[in-house]
């Protein structure tokens, strides 16, 4: 048997709670599909100690908040507790446990055939909520017979799995530098690898970051700077929220070097970049300093200065003389931790709606092929489209999409609507 619906959602995280409630909203049919639990990837794909990046006030979706204090940074627990709760208080038609493991265009041309692990839908409309983090990237550096354990930061969860002795982590990013800090302050020794990153300020005059990318226009950016299209951030809400400090790091005994490179025969080679990429996230930090000042002093705000926050502690060693190669053996290293990233897949997609790299085309989610829609991408279509309060909004525009087309399919001459 066929069950038939208007719009079926795949993936019930942040991206696919958020359409089923404006796809609500607007009166639209629709099942939303989740081939695990609701956002699963707060359950088992993250560490023990993670908390969001954003404050509570901040990372939330406008239409319910974060049970935490406001200004407070939500445990992976708390996160996972919220989309349950916001499921819930939506009424939100999620089947858990279902993977669709195709969709193809129906013979006819109206609608799409989707083949799940539990049965065939038919719909007309494909909202695809799966996320960015759907296949963790490890680079092909480091043989997998290496004497050395490797993992990605997704199977990471806390410093007690890992095999005595000294933890090599790759990429500076919000994953990287956070699991780094964590390791060292259980007394770990740690080499971090430091890519090309952004550093902003954690909170500056009395304001967390998120309030200043807001009131700068950031959020809303449209598309990308090219040149910074492949760099991370390094923000952090543990701890209580701290501004990220790669010196400070090294000040408390943790050993900075430059991008992973090689390995060769027990020796892993080091890129001599490491001064450059602090050099770089320094910058950006100084930058959004300096914009958040002339803000203040154009719209006559009344916050407190914060003249520390610009000052630069000077190089430790390992970036002077940086480090450009390690035995490992040597080193002591008996782990490697690659917070390198994910990779998308949309195999189950059976649609001409894919570049030659197999990434979606779309204009804010909407494809030119009727029906299909993508949500939850980064830079969707700002740069605020990968959090909770940012998807939220962007579901809104694809809801109201489908409503509209939904319209126009059921109008009829001389009908009274």
């Amino acid at each position: 048997m066929v069950e038939k619906t208007e719009t079926l959602v795949v993936g019930a995280g942040q991206a696919g709670l958020a359409a089923s409630e404006h796809l609500s909203n607007n009166g639209v049919e629709h099942i939303v599909l989740e081939k695990d639990r609701i956002a699963e990837k707060w359950r088992t794909g993250r560490w023990d100690s993670l908390v969001a990046n954003g404050p509570a006030w901040h990372d939330a979706f406008p239409s319910m908040d974060f049970k935490t204090h406001p200004d407070a940074f939500a445990s992976k627990d708390e996160v996972t507790e919220y989309f349950e709760d916001f499921a819930k208080q939506i009424k939100a038609p999620v089947r858990c446990g279902v993977e669709v493991t195709k969709v193809k265009k129906k013979k006819d041309g109206a609608g799409f055939e989707i083949l799940t692990s539990d049965g065939s839908f038919e719909a007309n409309n494909i909202v695809s909520a799966t996320g960015p983090f759907q296949h963790p990237v490890i680079p092909p550096v480091i043989p997998v017979d290496a004497p050395v354990q490797q993992l990605h930061s997704n199977s990471y969860f806390n410093p007690e799995q890992l095999p005595d002795g000294a933890v090599l982590v790759v990429g500076s990013g919000s994953s990287g530098s956070q699991i780094a800090d964590e390791l060292l302050r259980q007394g770990r020794e740690v080499y971090l690898s430091v890519g090309p990153h952004e550093r902003p300020p954690r909170s500056y005059r009395d304001r967390d970051f998120v309030w200043w990318l807001g009131v700068l226009g950031k959020w809303d950016l449209a598309t990308v700077d090219p040149d910074t299209a492949h760099v991370t951030i390094a923000v952090s809400g543990a701890y209580g929220g701290k501004t990220i400090d790669f010196r400070e790091f090294a000040a408390r005994g943790m050993q900075l070097v430059g991008m992973t490179q090689q390995y060769d025969n027990g020796v892993l080679h080091f890129a001599d970049d490491l001064a450059g990429n602090i050099t770089h996230g320094d910058n950006s930090l100084l930058n959004m300093l300096r914009e958040a000042d002339e803000y203040v002093q154009r719209n006559g705000l009344d916050l407190p200065l914060e003249e520390e926050s610009k000052v630069i502690i000077a190089d430790p060693e390992c970036v002077v003389n940086p480090v450009r190669q390690l035995d490992l053996e040597e080193s002591g290293i008996k782990s490697v931790i690659w917070a390198t990233g994910y990779r998308s897949d949309f195999g189950w997609l059976k649609a001409d709606v894919f570049d030659t790299d197999g990434k979606p085309v779309h204009h804010r989610g909407v494809t030119e092929e009727q029906g299909i829609y993508f949500l939850g991408l980064p830079w969707l279509s700002r740069r605020g489209s990968s959090f909770i309060w940012g998807v939220w909004h962007d579901a809104k525009y694809i809801a109201d999409h489908i409503a509209t087309q939904q319209r126009y399919r059921f109008y009829q001459p001389g009908r009274s609507y």
